[in-house]
C-alpha cells in the first residue's frame, strides 16, 4: 500500500483504491460505470442499513452451520454493528442509485466496506482480502439477486413506518382542530359551488379519518414486504446453500431487523416476482391523491 493508494485487483486487472476508502475496486468501477444521476446509495441511509441486516443475518447463519471460519464470521458481524449501532462508514456507498445489473453494484459495494472494516478489527489492513473476503466470506451463500432484494424489503418497511409515524400526528393535530372548530359554522360544498351548512370541526374530523384508513390501507401492503427470499440465491434453487441455510438466514434477519420477517412460500416465484412494491406504491399513491384533497 502506498501512502495514499492501495492496489486492488479483480478479473478485469488492477486498480488503484484512495487508501482511506472502505470500498473497494467493484465498487470504484461502478462509480465509473454508472454516473448518472449523481444520486447516491449513501444518501439513503435506510437502505444501507437494510443490507447490512442482511449481511449480519448471513454471517450468523453462517457461523452457526460452520461454513466460513468463526473468527471471520465474528468479524463481520460486529463490522456490520458498527454500521448499524455507530453510523460507521455510513459515506462509504458511493454507488450511484440508478444501475445495471439488478442491484450487484451496491451488494458488492456493502461486502468491500463490511469485509474491509472487518479486516481493520481482526489487526489487519484495508484489501487483505486473503483473511477476510468481500465475496467469499462476506457475501458467503448469497447472490444479488436475494441479498438487494431482502435488504430493499427492508428499507421501505422501515421506511413506512416513519410515515406512518408522521401521518398519525396530522390526524391526532386534525382531531384536535375537530374539537376546537365544532361550533364553527361554514357551508360545506360540492360541484365547485357552497351547498349546506356543517361545522369546520365536522370537515376536520373528515380528514382525521380519512388518514386513519389510508394508515390501515400502507400497513396492509407493507406487510407483503415482510416475505422474503433470502437464501434463494440466483434465481431460487437455493443452489450453493447448505441444508437449513434458508430458513436460519431469514430467521435471523428477523432477529436482527426487528421485524416479523418470514421466508417467501415459493423462492423461484419471489426472485422473479415485483408484485408487493406496485401494491406498496398504489397505496402511496392512493395516499397523495388524498392528500391533496384536503
Amino acid at each position: 500500500m502506498l501512502n495514499n493508494i492501495r492496489i486492488e485487483e479483480d478479473l478485469l486487472g488492477t486498480r488503484e483504491v484512495p487508501a482511506d476508502a472502505y470500498y473497494g475496486v467493484h465498487t470504484l468501477r461502478a462509480i465509473e460505470n454508472f454516473y448518472i444521476s449523481n444520486n447516491k446509495i449513501s444518501d439513503i441511509p435506510e437502505f444501507v442499513r437494510g443490507m447490512v441486516m442482511v449481511k449480519k443475518a448471513a454471517a450468523q447463519a453462517n457461523k452457526e452451520l460452520q461454513t466460513i471460519p468463526k473468527s471471520v464470521a465474528n468479524a463481520i458481524i460486529a463490522a456490520c454493528d458498527e454500521v448499524l449501532n455507530n453510523g460507521k462508514c455510513m459515506d462509504q456507498f458511493p454507488v450511484d442509485v440508478f444501475q445495471g445489473g439488478a442491484g450487484t453494484s451496491v451488494n458488492m459495494n456493502t461486502n468491500e466496506v463490511l469485509a474491509n472494516i472487518g479486516l481493520e478489527l481482526m489487526g489487519h489492513q484495508k484489501g487483505e482480502y486473503q483473511y477476510l473476503n468481500p465475496n467469499d466470506h462476506v457475501n458467503k451463500c448469497q447472490s444479488t439477486n436475494d441479498a438487494y432484494p431482502t435488504g430493499f424489503r427492508i428499507a421501505v418497511y422501515a421506511s413506512i413506518l416513519k410515515l406512518i409515524d408522521a401521518i398519525n400526528q396530522l390526524g391526532e393535530g386534525f382531531q384536535q382542530k375537530a374539537v376546537e372548530f365544532q361550533d364553527i359554522l361554514k357551508m360545506g360544498r360540492t360541484q365547485l359551488q357552497d351547498a349546506v351548512p356543517m361545522t369546520l370541526g365536522q370537515e376536520f374530523h373528515a380528514f382525521n379519518v380519512l388518514l386513519n384508513e389510508e394508515t390501515k390501507c400502507i400497513l396492509r401492503t407493507a406487510e407483503l414486504l415482510l416475505e422474503v427470499n433470502l437464501g434463494a440465491t440466483a434465481i431460487g434453487t437455493r443452489l450453493n446453500t447448505p441444508d437449513g441455510y434458508q430458513q436460519l438466514a431469514v430467521q435471523k434477519l428477523a432477529e436482527v431487523s426487528n421485524l416479523p420477517v418470514v421466508p417467501a412460500e415459493d423462492l423461484i416465484e419471489a426472485t422473479s416476482d415485483c408484485g408487493a412494491y406496485v401494491m406498496v406504491h398504489s397505496s402511496l399513491k392512493r395516499l397523495a391523491v388524498k392528500l391533496s384533497k384536503i
